[in-house]
């Protein structure tokens, strides 16, 4: 369909991973176990937490929201991928592509504000242990989680607004395997000033500064930590944080080589292989991170278990 003189595109092409096709049907079966890996160990997580009382303090209440969050991500993409890859048919419609962009913007954008929320409960309980309850009162925690979800949500509506107003040409074959906000840029034939200046100038401090603060509450608690003599305590507090440091780590580590290797028109192995790192395997081994470094995670399953046992 032309409209003054720009053609108006109804669909695009996801181009999909550079996978030879004799190794598809291998592939798509490790994905396959990858996704399914991820919602079973998340939904653990999320349903141990919640059925367990003993689990109901601010720490594992951001960790529910966090095993959420993997859920949904790995959730908006994966499918998708699966789908394309046994099928010949890779398009996928203007609208479930802004959807898609606006979910993964979401989700991936929850992860950093959780990852600083979880920051912080470790810095009150280890530097300010005696104020811990007072400061992190169930009113803090709420509050800390809804504007978690208020910025993400804002942020990834202004986003899919913003693009949904951009113009797109003939070529409409993403140079992804789903629809990211920068390869469906590279494809606007109109002028895409305003997107990048939000992307800069917001997009930019939104993952800088959760960072920053992140760094800034490690040194407290590590500063904390070397005053304190008992090898005991230290080793304590070094097992509980590895945990979340771990998960740090593991999503800034992808998140920063993603954008650093991102190029216009190409897909590259190495780029494709961050892209797997951040949609899949990141949400996949948060929760074996947290439960196999975590004594309190394996008693819950033990005691849902026994009760459960019980009840049968």
């Amino acid at each position: 369909m032309m409209m003054n003189n720009k053609t108006i595109i109804s669909q695009f092409i996801l181009l999909g991973l550079p996978i030879p096709p004799e190794h598809q049907h291998l592939f798509y079966a490790l994905f396959l176990a990858m996704y399914l890996t991820t919602v079973l160990g998340n939904l653990i997580i999320i349903i141990l937490i919640v059925m367990d009382s003993h689990l109901h303090t601010p720490m594992y209440l951001f960790l529910s929201n966090l095993s959420f969050s993997d859920l949904c991500f790995s959730s908006v993409t994966m499918p998708k991928l699966l789908q394309n890859m046994q099928s010949q048919d890779t398009s996928i419609s203007y609208a479930g592509c802004l959807t898609q962009m606006y979910f993964s913007n979401l989700f991936g954008g929850l992860e950093i504000f959780l990852l600083v929320d979880m920051a912080y409960d470790r810095y009150v309980a280890i530097c300010l242990p005696l104020h811990y309850t007072s400061i992190m009162s169930p009113k803090l925690c709420v509050s800390l989680l809804l504007l978690s979800w208020v910025i993400t949500i804002l942020y990834s509506m202004l986003h899919t607004i913003l693009l949904a107003r951009l113009s797109f040409c003939e070529d409409n074959v993403i140079h992804h395997f789903f629809c990211d906000i920068s390869a469906l840029l590279n494809l606007a034939c109109s002028d895409i000033h305003i997107n990048e200046l939000l992307i800069f100038f917001l997009g930019g401090p939104l993952i800088v500064i959760p960072f920053l603060l992140i760094v800034v509450s490690y040194v407290q608690i590590v500063t904390s930590i070397l005053k304190v003599s008992s090898t005991r305590a230290i080793h304590k507090v070094f097992s509980t944080c590895g945990s979340h440091l771990s998960v740090v780590s593991l999503f800034y580590g992808t998140i920063i080589g993603l954008y650093l290797c991102t190029s216009a028109n190409n897909f590259t192995v190495k780029e494709a292989s961050i892209a797997m790192m951040y949609t899949v395997v990141t949400p996949m081994l948060n929760p074996f991170i947290y439960s196999l470094r975590n004594r309190d995670i394996k008693e819950a399953l033990i005691r849902v278990l026994i009760k459960k046992k019980i009840s049968l």
